[in-house]
C-alpha cells in the first residue's frame, strides 16, 4: 500500500483494515505486507515497512 504524506504504519494498517492479504490466506507462499509513504514536498519515497 503506498500513502502519500503520511506513514509506512498507516499503510500497513490498511492492509490489515480491508483484508488485502486475506485471499492468498490458502497459498503456500510467504506473503508480504509493504507499507510505502511518498512525500510530496520531497518527491520521493521517505519511507517504508515490510512485515
Amino acid at each position: 500500500e503506498i500513502k502519500t504524506d503520511s506513514t509506512p504504519d498507516e499503510a500497513l494498517a490498511q492492509i490489515e483494515e480491508r483484508g488485502y492479504a486475506r485471499p492468498f490466506t490458502d497459498d503456500h507462499r510467504k506473503i508480504f505486507k509493504i507499507g510505502v509513504n511518498f512525500s510530496t514536498s520531497a518527491r520521493r519515497i521517505d519511507g517504508w515497512k515490510v512485515v
